[in-house]
């Protein structure tokens, strides 16, 4: 199978990450807070060392920041119900993932005020959009960073300086580029960063992160076990354990590490080689008459997915033909994201999405052509 359904997952992973899973689940044992027997201690020290690496990867200025979720659908909620209340606006944009719609409709129907920037037909925001929304009750402006739809990048770092200068807590949903594109919490003025470990950071499902900054006041959505304060009944004031109830997923962060770990040594220059491949496939594509691509023009302004119409062809039934007839992996449809479909124009019709990783090769790229271009002409007979 060639494999272009990066966005819902990353595969393959680095071996690290397997070896790692198995070694933990296999040996390690023990659970993280919990004992001071040598396995618990091993367990806290594996997870210490997790948070320290994300911290170094995203800049953030200490790893008692990163709180361990379960994904970013999790953090998302975290980050958007633990800060928002009645009578707060929060602004948003027309790009989001229902990971972001459904919690923010959620919170409407309790009294929060959702105020949607619309993006252009590339799908990208302008920031003086955005500023043009803020009022006085404007708590907070969240929005994604990359479009899970088309792969369109977002101007994150101007839009956390208007947030920033108008004093609004400023989330981001780094679901498509956590691991993919630079991300520096300072510099971009985030207050909250939400991300998944399974998808750009190469990790195992069931593991993600959010970064809660200094001064960002929040409830917590669930409460129990942290390991720490035991003798109170209360639920401890201090990150991560404020946000940390339960064990963690300790197989998951081990594999996640070595994710990491890996895009700490061999990001840069994998990245740069998948930027040439999307290109190639973009400008390859763009040259196989009736199919149409979405997403900005400027292949640098988009973090490696790929979305496309090949003629009148149902999306759905594309994908399962590339799967069927060709072995690629693609994922076709609306993808959880239908306000994105609105405003690129594809509601009514979906379409066919291709993510590369740095572990797409160029021969996959050229199978893809070859696909999208007998399909292309099936689609015109």
């Amino acid at each position: 199978m060639i494999y272009f359904d990066n966005p819902a997952t990353s595969f393959p992973k680095p071996p690290q990450v397997a070896e790692a899973v198995y070694d933990c689940i296999a040996h390690l044992g023990g659970s993280p807070g919990r004992g001071g027997h040598r396995m618990a201690s091993a367990a806290n020290q594996l997870v210490f060392e997790c948070r320290e690496r994300l911290a170094e990867f995203f800049h953030f200025p200490g790893p008692e920041r990163m709180v361990f979720t379960q994904n970013c659908t999790d953090s998302l909620n975290m980050g958007l119900k633990g800060v928002l209340r009645r009578g707060d606006r929060v602004i948003t944009t027309s790009m989001e993932h229902n990971s972001m719609v459904r919690p923010l409709k959620r919170l409407e129907a309790a009294g929060v005020g959702v105020d949607v920037v619309e993006a252009d037909a590339t799908g990208r925001v302008s920031p003086a959009d955005i500023e043009r929304k803020i009022t006085p009750a404007t708590r907070m402006i969240a929005c994604i960073h990359v479009s899970n739809v088309c792969g369109t990048v977002q101007p994150i770092r101007e839009i956390g300086r208007i947030a920033k200068r108008r004093g609004i807590v400023f989330l981001v949903d780094a679901a498509q580029s956590a691991g993919i594109l630079p991300i520096n919490v300072k510099e971009d003025h985030i207050d909250l960063l939400c991300f998944p470990g399974h998808k750009g950071l190469l990790g195992p499902q069931g593991t993600g992160g959010l970064y809660v900054g200094e001064g960002v006041e929040m409830l917590t959505l669930r409460e129990g076990g942290t390991g720490s304060n035991s003798e109170s009944v209360l639920q401890p004031l201090f990150y991560p354990d404020r946000l940390e109830s339960g064990t963690l997923n300790l197989p998951g962060i081990a594999g996640l590490l070595k994710g990491v770990e890996y895009l700490m040594e061999e990001g840069e220059r994998a990245h740069r080689r998948e930027k040439q491949l999307f290109r190639k496939l973009w400008e390859g594509c763009m040259d196989i008459p009736g199919v149409t691509l979405y997403g900005h023009p400027q292949p640098e302004q988009n973090a490696g997915v790929l979305s496309m119409r090949i003629g009148e062809l149902d999306a759905v039934e594309c994908a399962e033909r590339l799967s069927r007839e060709f072995g690629i992996a693609t994922r076709g449809g609306l993808h959880c994201a239908p306000w994105a479909h609105r405003s690129i124009g594809t509601l009514s019709t979906g379409t066919v999405r291709f993510g590369l990783s740095p572990f797409t090769t160029e021969k996959e790229v050229d199978d893809a052509l070859v696909a999208v271009r007998e399909m292309a002409h099936f689609a015109s007979g």
